[in-house]
């Protein structure tokens, strides 16, 4: 008669596999296990285990085996398995991963399972087990555009420094206007959300005119200034420029994060500046729109209120967006910038040798 292997646990394992046992993202398999030891070691038999766990007795006896040899790397990994290695199947799945990242079909842009598949000779199947495995993919894109400002290290580390330790007797606020905001009313009223449906908008449209939202979120507590104007001209900048003068303490230092757009820059705003020496402007390297946070509010409006609403005017739009702003305000939360510079330098530094390398080829 085979005697099951008696299994003595450490505080330390046995904290482990409870841990094991309570994870929710802990796989299946490896809960089961975690359970099997613990019984276990409260001196079960295998049968007794397996009946109250619904498993089978020889995989309870395999794994608390497994367990007394190896102790808990013995069950965090499964168990080698036997059989010749699958050569073949490793050659057309190295060639898969090649062809994907490394070529490109002669009459599309980018690979599907069916062109490769078809390429290689292999099936679909194969094709999307490869690319599951590996985290390929090829139908997806994202935009990226790496800054060439001459001076990309400097004002980076002006712009995270104001965020990650912003002066003292001072507001930190960022500023920037989101134009041309459309006024968009529906041809048609959509249908409601539904249990199996989402809810839909006619893809036509009637324009109503457009407004620009000027704001500045203030990185402290998350506050935003902010007003809408037809245009946004240098005159308007100076508007929102002397709102945000009259709506702060005065006895507060003004620091100002903006992206490089002309109207930031003009004579006249420059001589005004001159004449409010408590405002100080700090600029974003060029192409590097996300350094700016108030970019990320601006994503949280439209995603929340402007992108699905319906507006028959612009007076109607206005409204709307002043009204989010007032709801926002009564509790307003901050965005923390967690990224440090030299992280971002390192990315950035990997991204242009990237580019050099494709352009030298």
């Amino acid at each position: 008669m085979r005697i099951a292997s008696t299994i003595t646990l450490p505080e330390a394992d046995r904290e482990v596999l409870q841990r094991w046992t309570r994870g929710r993202s802990i796989p299946a398999r490896l809960t089961l296990r975690a359970k099997i030891v613990l019984r276990a070691a409260e001196g079960g038999r295998n049968d007794v285990i397996a009946r109250k766990l619904g498993t089978d007795r020889l995989l309870v006896g395999r794994w608390r085996h497994r367990f007394s040899k190896l102790g808990l790397a013995g069950i965090e990994k499964d168990a080698p398995r036997g059989g010749r290695k699958p050569t073949a199947r490793d050659a057309i799945a190295a060639k898969i991963i090649e062809w994907t990242t490394q070529r490109k079909p002669h009459n599309a842009t980018h690979w599907s399972t069916r062109i490769l598949a078809k390429e290689l000779g292999t099936s679909r199947a194969m094709v999307n087990r490869v690319w599951r495995a590996n985290g390929l993919k090829p139908h997806l894109s994202r935009t990226f555009k790496v800054s060439n400002d001459r001076q990309f290290e400097e004002k980076l580390l002006d712009v995270v420094g104001l965020y990650l330790n912003p002066p003292e007797h001072a507001l930190v606020l960022s500023v920037d206007e989101k134009s041309q905001i459309q006024a968009l009313d529906r041809t048609q009223p959509g249908l409601p959300l539904k249990k199996g449906r989402c809810g839909t908008m006619t893809h036509d449209y009637k324009r109503n005119g457009t407004t620009t939202l000027f704001a500045a979120l203030s990185t402290l507590d998350g506050q935003v200034l902010s007003t809408c104007m037809d245009r946004h001209r240098h005159q308007e900048w100076i508007k929102f420029l002397k709102l945000i003068d009259q709506q702060t303490p005065a006895e507060l230092e003004l620091h100002l994060i903006a992206d490089n757009y002309a109207t930031h820059k003009h004579p006249k705003v420059r001589s005004w500046l001159k004449r409010h020496p408590r405002f100080h402007m700090h600029f974003t390297p060029t192409s590097s729109s996300w350094l700016n946070l108030v970019e990320r509010w601006f994503r949280e409006i439209t995603d929340k209120r402007i992108r699905r609403g319906v507006f028959r005017s612009v007076s109607e739009l206005v409204s709307a967006i002043n009204a989010y702003i007032e709801e926002h305000n009564r509790d307003p939360k901050p965005f923390i910038w967690t990224a440090k510079a030299d992280e971002i330098l390192a990315k950035v530094r990997r991204a242009r040798t990237e580019l050099d390398k494709m352009a030298s080829e």
